[in-house]
């Protein structure tokens, strides 16, 4: 089966900002390489502006932003931009079109930033990526908004609770995948007593009551994503899957309509460049099942027997197409 795909996180930018002679072609160095992403009909592609919790980190993420603008302006036949106009004809479309996010707010303040410094950095990132597709306010560990998912006892912190009442009305969702338990707890609790209008997602993130792993949603957070009408990205990572059996991929989407998620749920594969990670327990990242982003078409082909062409074509697309397009209508 061939349905257009519409993938919720990956790594491109990073990659392209931080690895000398990377080039967005080479189907060797990276899983989203451009050719990968055509040979697995990939429509649209959010790009991470991910960095670290570093001095350097600001920086890093505008060099990323100004990545997201190049690739755009010198990849026309391949590349456009996810605007309203491309979401309008998105049946029609014959390239990729990209969206940028932030995983990580360090990339907008980091630990020693003036707060009128990280307003002026959100500002400027927005203003050269055009839309920003999601924020997650940590990575791993913790900064000065939050806990990250391998820290305890870290929830959300004063200037985790300003950044979200300065995102409120941009029409900017915060992304759940790299919380900390009590951070997504403190979140979700801002907004409603703040009542503010930030839509809640998570971006790559799988289920922990199929593999019981601290970064993937217990079925509580999930309920409350798919309550507050956001989407859940299916993470293709083997850590996150289950680090013996590639199946389990299935079991995770699956799951997912279980719990309710049928109009939310939708790809997050989270494809990085690997070849200078120190961990070795995590080699191989990826099964050969879901290895690169041409595998999409065979994934779908898989849950024929499981789900339906209408329940297949939201899961590759149509929910998180539909998000967007009420979100930015």
């Amino acid at each position: 089966m061939r349905i257009p795909i519409f993938d919720m996180h990956c790594d491109l930018l990073s990659y392209l900002a931080k690895v000398p002679d990377a080039d967005a072609f080479s189907k060797d160095d990276i899983a989203c390489a451009i050719p990968w992403l055509i040979a697995g009909g990939v429509r649209t592609q959010v790009l991470a502006i991910y960095t670290d919790v570093k001095p350097e980190s600001m920086a890093l993420a505008s060099r990323q932003a100004d990545i997201f603008e190049s690739l755009l302006a010198h990849k026309e036949r391949e590349l456009a931009a996810a605007n309203t106009a491309f979401f309008t004809d998105w049946d029609k479309q014959n390239r990729i079109g990209i969206l940028a996010a932030v995983e990580n707010a360090a990339g907008i303040g980091s630990e020693s930033a003036t707060w009128k410094e990280v307003t002026d950095q959100f500002d400027s990132l927005l203003a050269k990526v055009k839309r920003i597709a999601y924020i997650g306010l940590t990575h791993h560990t913790e900064n000065r908004f939050g806990g990250g998912n391998y820290t305890d006892g870290i929830g959300l912190k004063d200037d985790g609770k300003r950044l979200l009442d300065y995102m409120s009305g941009k029409k900017i969702p915060i992304d759940l995948s790299h919380t900390s338990d009590l951070l997504a707890e403190g979140i979700l609790s801002h907004i409603s007593q703040a009542g503010l209008d930030v839509p809640v997602i998570a971006s790559h993130s799988n289920f922990r009551a199929v593999w019981n792993h601290r970064r993937n949603l217990t079925d509580e957070f999930a309920k409350e994503i798919i309550h507050r009408e956001g989407i859940i990205g299916v993470n293709f990572l083997r850590a996150f899957l289950d680090t013996e059996v590639p199946e389990r991929i299935f079991d995770h989407i699956l799951h997912g309509f279980h719990v309710g998620a049928e109009n939310n749920i939708c790809f997050g594969a989270d494809y990085f460049y690997t070849k200078d990670f120190g961990d070795p327990s995590r080699i191989p990242f990826y099964f050969p099942l879901v290895e690169n982003a041409s595998k999409y078409p065979s994934i779908l082909d898989h849950l024929e027997s499981e789900l339906g062409d209408s329940q297949l074509k939201k899961l590759a697309h149509g929910n998180a197409l539909n998000f967007y397009k009420k979100l930015w209508s």
